[in-house]
Order: structure tokens, then C-alpha cells, then sequence
């Protein structure tokens, strides 16, 4: 139902329940205000949105004030601008003159409404109020806390958004502060949000800490190259160096916020292991050298190995953070050689999954699903930004229902949460298949499937709601068996009129596959190009890819790459894959090319570099080129990156086409059980060891999130079954190598299951990210 008001003499209908807030954003007046955010829940505690309501006895707040037919508002008249101005002087008697210190001067809310409602002297005499600073942990600065004005917005978006009350408000009257409880870090991987809410300088961002002045930046767009998101960038650049990061809104994408890893990666944009001139490998020492020379090395070493073994014994791998344009002269390049070993999937070790894995609905609708079924999914160390859409589902009442190997805790309600060990999630989909058969009266899909009472919770609630999805993590694509769970979880998805997606591993993950970086022919893929014991390629072009940190087994990739008599690598630092590469080729960043991702509901977005390109570093696009001339291939006479863009889209065609439903994989046979007795690994690939910019960002790597990354954890069970007692390291063995780290008591994790990090430095000598492990107390 619709109410309509009279405000500033401008009549304005908005829905029934909306406060004068509201309707004054519908008109385009603005009422000056501190509290108020969009995203927030109503709190009503900075009185700055005081207005005149008619017949009111005295000034209401905006914010907080029901709209009721026929009510006149006025913003303007003396009575309300009387009452702003009195909080406002209110406001400033107890803030520091901090304006010619304050990273916030430029671009503060309080800065701002002062010059329009504050006095030019004040009346106050008195001694004013000091807070003291807290430290808040390496991404969020409250060192100068007097000058907050508790407006709590912090406090409410780690309620509400973030999902955790890292903040709150302690005493009362004029003894009020915001801090954390007992001294802790604010460590939610949202946390850098706080930082643009807070409407004055009390929370500024630690690392851009007095590095500039908000008035000497350019602002320029951009995209983040992380996670499969695409959240959208303002990226800030003074000097031709990139200071700050902000969330550019878009309410399809990322809304107006921002992971921290979007925000503070660009600290390793200038990281003193960026790659700023070719290098050659000559006598097992590195000597660095011109592109002429370094671009010719290549061709000829490619065009020799072709000869004397043929051109399939040429592969090449991409990272799935690589840009669409870079993708696809990859692709162009190796199979203009005539070899189809190509592969982005570096990380699945299943050859069997076939298929576009996306998200099989807009990003936007997650905040709106009734039912969800989240499969195999670290969420909210993989995708923040999607943990944050799903919690807001769940706060307005979706049922969300998690099978993983541990009870891992999203800060959200759950309706049910399954912890088994990673060879029993085929058998658990089976369950829930024949939960789903039996309710609808129907032959179960797979033999082996047992209709529980837990499977059957989350048959019915699949069979009800409206709006419901099945949600694939990352670990349901990089398992053993995925092919058969991606099968089953569609006929389930079929089954409940449930689209079935997939979040995605990178930024531009779903572009790869669009483009077809993947064998098309007889071609290999990554797993068995980098197999230990496999028909290993003669010669390696890799594109953005760290054989430590980017695939599923990095000791049998490491054993593959050192058979090989080239390996080729086109990265931004220098430090990438040293032990295993000949060539390196300084390529740019996201933030010094131009380029494209591709993101997981399938939207393009392209991005201009907004810095010059360090040193002697060239786009990867233009690299890429170069060879292809040098080699004498065709279709490599591109002119810009938006030649390249072109021709990529051209090659994917009709995007919504390309992503609409297709006939599910053949379904397994039966499900087993997995065995009781063996120890089971669960790689998770850590918040902050992802890909190769948010490795090297120093803010980053001081984070709670990315100490807990060195970190084993052994189920509660095993735990007191192998004796470990006191132990604080452990010795964890796989395929044939072992390592010794630190080490935990986990009562959330399935039993039988060791949650052993993948992608860090600490792991690398291990097997792949699933198999059996076997673990006892180190020495």
C-alpha cells in the first residue's frame, strides 16, 4: 500500500512502513544525517536527520519516523534547521581539531555538514573528553578514536552485514566508546568496511595511514582479480603508484562493500619481488636481459622441442585470474603450435567433469533465496562477499543447509549442517537423492542411497520455498569424484526446481571456460600434464601460475616441471617459480593492463590499467602477441586490447546461450561408504594464499586469518585416538613426503578428517588436496 506525503511542499508516495528518510531520498532532498546507512538497521542515536513535522511538538528524527497519510514534512524551515544545528554544535564540542591531520579530511560526512550547521566559535569552555586508541589489528586504524561521534554504524555492520559483534559500545553518557571486547583485533574478512562507514576519522585504513591526501588521488574504475565475484573497484593512484582501494557500488555485484582482500591487496602492487625485466636461466643462475633477447630465446627453444618431438609436446597452463584478452591469445598461441594441451583448471583433479560450472543464477538473487544448499564450500573464506548475500537470506528466513567436512561456522542460522569426511559426500547426496525420490514418490537415482532423517530434512525444505538454489564450493570442483557429484547434485537441483551453480575458484574462471581453455581434442589437461608419473609436456608456457601455491598437487607439478627441458613463465614477480622456471617474462597486474573477467552469473567486465606498467613489466596480451609473430603464427596482428577483447567475445559468442541448462553428466552407479579406519586430508586453499597479489601484501599477511592458514587441525576423535594429547606440532605424512606444523584439537571437524592447508609454502612438499594422510605427534 502506498502513503503519500507532503515534504517541502513536494508531494512524494512511498510504501507503508517507510520512515521521512525514505521519502526524502525518493524526492532527491537530502537531510544531513551521520547514523542513517541504507544497508543498516535504523538506530536513530546521531539526531542530525531532525526534521519539522507538522503538529509534532517537536523535531522528529527522519530516520526513524513512520510516514502516516497525508503527513507534512518540512526540512528546511527554521524549526528544523534550528534543531540540526543545535546537534551539531552538540557533535563538535568534544571532536579534535584533527582536520589538517585527518586521512578522513576531503571526504568527511562531519567535515562536510559542519560547514553547513556548525557554528564559526564554540561555546564550550570545558575540558574536553580523550578516548584512547585501540588497536583494532593490521588493517583497521582506531588510533584516534576521541573523534568518534557513536554513531555506531560500525557496530552494526559486523551485527548485521559481517555477521560477528567484533565492535560495541561501552558505559554510558559522555564515558560512551566504541571498542572491542577485552582488547581482541577486529578480524572478519569484511572488517575494511568499517573504514568508509564510519562517517568521521575514527576508523581509517592502517596501511594508506597518512600516505596521502584524499584531494591528490586520482580515482579510477577497475575490477577485483580475486575471487569469482568481480566485485567493482575505485582504485586510487597518486604518483603512478596505487595507494588506496574502495568498493565502486553496484548493487548487481558487490553492493557498496568490498572483501579486505579486494581492498588491501594492492600493497603488493609494488612488493619488492615484482618483476620488472626479462630473465634467463643460464648456468643455473639468472641473468637478467633485454625482450628482444628474452622473446627470441623463446620462439627458438618452442620452435625446437616442436621440431624434435612434435607439437603436442608443448603445454600450457593459465591462471584463472588471468584476463579474458590474455586467455585468449594463450589459447590461440598453443594451438597455433599445434598442441592441444591447454588448461586453466589447475586445482581439479577430476577429468572426468565436462561442462561451463557457473553460478546458474545472477549474483543478486542469493540475498533472496528461500532454500540453500551449499555443498563443499569454505564460503566465507572463499567468497566473502557471496557468505555476506547468503547471510542476509538467512536473516530474513531462507533455510541454508551445508554438507562439508566440518561444522564450519558462517555467522548465519543454519537449518542443517552435515561434517563427513570428503569420500563420503557422494554417499550423502545419494541420501538426500533418495530423500527426494521418496517424497515425490519416485526411484531414486544412484543405488547406495539411504533416505535419512537428516537427508530428508533437506529434501523437504528443497521441495518447498519459492526461490531455492544448489550451491557447488570450490571443493566439490577440485574433488576426486566430481564429475559424479556435479551429477548428482543437478538431478537433486532438477528434482526441487533448484538451479545448481557453482561459485567459482577465481576472477575469471568462468571466462576460461567460455573461451574453451581446456583440451578441445585429444589434448591434456592440468592434472595430467603435471602428473608425477605422467607423458609430462617437453616444453611449459605458463601464464600467471605459481607451481607451489595454484594446483592440485604441487609436488608431483614440481617433479613434472623439472623433467621438462623449457618452462616458460609470464609473471609479475620475480620470486614465482624460481627452482622450476628457464624464462621469465614480466607481465602486469590487473592494475597495469587492460582487460576483462568474466564473473561467476557470467558478466563481462572490462577495466582500463590505472598505472603505468613497472619497469620493463608489458601487458601479458601484447607478451603473448609478440611470440605469436616471432613464431610466425597467424591471427596475432591485434592492435589494442580491445582488438583482443573483441575477438575473445566474438570466439565465446552468445554468453547467456553458452550458460543455459544443458543435459546433466551421466550419474554414478551406486555410492560408496567411506572406510572408518583411514585418516582423510581436506585442503582448504586459504583466505590469503589464494593467487599471487594477496601472498605478497604485507597488511594482508599479519591478519589473524593468515596465521591460522599455517595451521593443521585434526578432528576431536582422531585426536584423542592417535595420542596427541599435548602436542602443539605434528608430523603429517603424504605421498611418500611429510611435514611437521603446528597443530590443533578441532571439534568441528568430521572424524577422520585432517584439515591440512594447501597453497602455502609450509605444505608444498605434500600430495594432493584429497587423500589419506596419516599424522602423528612431532618430536
Amino acid at each position: 500500500m502506498a502513503i503519500e506525503i507532503e515534504l517541502d511542499g513536494q508531494k512524494v508516495e512511498v510504501p507503508e512502513g517507510s520512515m521521512v528518510m525514505h521519502a526524502a531520498d525518493k524526492a532527491g532532498t537530502y537531510i544531513p544525517h551521520f547514523c542513517y546507512h541504507k544497508k543498516l538497521s535504523i538506530a536513530a542515536n546521531c539526531r542530525m536527520c531532525l526534521v519539522d513535522v507538522e503538529k509534532a511538538p517537536k523535531p522528529m528524527p527522519a530516520c526513524a519516523t513512520p510516514v502516516t497519510q497525508g503527513m507534512i514534512v518540512r526540512t528546511k524551515s527554521d524549526k528544523a534547521i534550528k534543531a540540526q544545528q543545535g546537534v551539531m554544535e552538540f557533535l563538535l564540542i568534544n571532536h579534535p581539531l584533527d582536520c589538517p591531520i585527518c586521512d578522513q579530511g576531503g571526504e568527511c560526512q562531519l567535515q562536510d555538514l559542519a560547514v553547513g550547521y556548525g557554528g564559526s566559535s564554540s561555546r564550550y569552555a570545558e575540558e574536553k573528553r580523550v578516548v584512547f586508541h585501540k588497536d583494532l589489528g593490521p588493517l583497521v586504524s582506531a588510533a584516534e578514536m576521541t573523534r568518534c561521534i557513536h554513531c555506531t554504524r560500525c557496530v552494526r555492520f559486523g551485527q548485521e552485514i559481517a555477521g560477528v559483534m567484533e565492535l560495541g559500545m561501552l558505559h554510558r553518557g559522555e564515558h560512551s566508546e566504541i571498542t572491542t571486547f577485552v582488547g581482541q583485533t577486529v578480524d572478519s574478512e569484511l572488517s575494511g568496511n568499517m573504514i568508509d562507514l564510519c562517517p568521521v576519522g575514527a576508523l581509517t585504513s592502517k596501511p594508506f595511514r597518512y600516505q596521502a591526501r584524499t584531494w591528490e588521488l586520482s580515482r579510477r574504475k577497475s575490477v577485483s582479480p580475486h575471487d569469482s565475484t568481480g566485485a567493482n573497484l575505485v582504485v586510487q593512484v597518486k604518483g603512478g603508484r596505487v595507494m588506496r582501494v574502495l568498493p565502486l557500488e553496484n548493487e548487481d555485484v558487490n553492493e557498496c562493500w568490498l572483501a579486505d582482500r579486494d581492498r588491501f591487496s594492492y600493497e603488493a602492487l609494488n612488493a619488492p619481488e615484482r618483476l620488472t625485466a626479462p630473465m634467463i636461466k643460464q648456468g643455473g643462475e639468472w641473468k637478467t636481459v633485454d625482450w628482444t633477447t628474452a622473446l627470441e630465446f623463446v620462439a627458438n627453444g618452442l620452435k625446437q622441442i616442436a621440431a624434435e618431438h612434435g607439437p603436442q609436446s608443448i603445454g600450457a597452463l593459465a591462471s584463472p585470474h588471468s584476463t579474458l584478452e590474455e586467455l585468449h591469445l594463450l589459447a590461440e598461441f598453443t594451438r597455433g603450435l599445434g598442441s592441444d594441451n591447454l588448461d586453466h583448471r589447475l586445482r581439479q583433479s577430476d577429468p572426468a567433469l565436462k561442462g561451463i560450472q557457473w553460478l546458474g543464477q545472477p549474483i543478486a538473487a542469493l540475498s533472496q533465496l528461500d532454500r540453500a544448499f551449499v555443498i563443499g564450500s569454505f564460503l566465507r573464506k572463499d567468497h566473502p562477499l557471496f557468505a555476506q548475500r547468503l547471510r542476509q537470506a538467512a536473516r530474513r528466513g531462507a533455510q541454508v543447509h551445508s554438507l562439508h567436512a566440518l561444522h564450519d561456522d558462517w555467522l548465519m542460522p543454519m537449518a542443517s549442517s552435515q561434517a563427513v569426511p570428503p569420500s563420503g559426500w557422494l554417499a550423502v547426496l545419494a541420501d538426500v537423492a533418495a530423500a527426494v525420490a521418496a517424497e515425490r514418490g519416485t526411484s531414486a537415482p544412484v543405488a547406495g542411497g539411504e533416505a535419512s532423517d537428516a537427508a530428508r530434512a533437506v529434501a523437504r525444505s528443497l521441495l518447498g520455498g519459492r526461490r531455492k538454489a544448489v550451491l557447488l564450493g570450490n571443493a566439490v570442483l577440485q574433488h576426486p569424484q566430481a564429475a559424479a557429484l556435479v551429477a548428482l547434485a543437478r538431478w537433486i537441483g532438477e528434482q526441487c526446481d533448484a538451479p545448481v551453480g557453482a561459485f567459482g575458484d577465481a576472477a575469471n574462471a568462468v571466462g576460461a571456460q567460455l573461451l574453451g581453455v581446456m583440451p578441445q581434442r585429444d589434448g591434456l589437461a592440468a592434472a595430467q600434464m603435471l602428473a608425477a608419473d605422467g607423458a609430462t609436456p617437453k616444453a611449459f608456457v605458463l601464464l600467471g601460475v605459481e607451481p607451489a601455491f595454484d594446483v592440485a598437487d604441487p609436488a608431483a607439478a614440481r617433479s613434472a616441471l623439472q623433467r621438462a627441458e623449457m618452462v616458460v613463465l609470464l609473471t609479475p614477480f620475480a620470486d614465482a617459480a624460481l627452482d622450476v622456471a628457464d624464462v621469465l617474462l614480466p607481465v602486469s597486474p590487473f592494475s597495469e593492463t587492460a582487460g576483462s573477467f568474466v564473473n561467476a552469473e557470467g558478466r563481462v567486465q572490462s577495466f582500463h590499467g590505472v598505472v603505468k606498467p613497472l619497469g620493463e613489466t608489458r601487458p601479458g596480451w601484447k607478451v603473448l602477441r609478440v611470440l605469436g609473430n616471432l613464431l610466425g603464427l597467424p591471427g596475432f596482428a591485434q592492435e589494442s586490447a580491445e582488438d583482443v577483447r573483441a575477438e575473445a567475445l566474438k570466439r565465446i559468442g552468445d554468453i547467456g546461450q553458452r550458460l543455459a541448462p544443458t543435459a546433466a553428466p551421466a550419474l554414478p552407479a551406486a555410492a560408496q561408504r567411506p572406510q572408518a579406519a583411514a585418516l582423510e586430508r581436506i585442503a582448504d586453499v586459504p583466505l590469503y594464499q589464494a593467487d599471487a597479489l594477496v601472498r605478497r601484501s604485507p597488511p594482508l599477511q599479519a591478519t589473524a586469518d593468515a596465521r591460522s592458514a599455517r595451521v593443521v587441525r585434526v578432528a576431536a576423535a582422531d585426536w584423542d585416538r592417535l595420542g596427541l594429547g599435548a602436542a602443539t606440532r605434528v608430523r603429517v605424512g603424504q605421498g611418500g613426503a611429510s611435514v611437521v606444523l603446528p597443530a590443533v584439537r578441532d571439534e568441528r571437524l568430521a572424524a577422520g578428517v585432517v584439515r591440512v592447508p594447501a597453497a602455502t609454502a609450509e605444505t608444498a612438499q605434500l600430495g594432493p588436496m584429497f587423500g589419506p594422510v596419516t599424522v602423528e605427534a612431532a618430536a
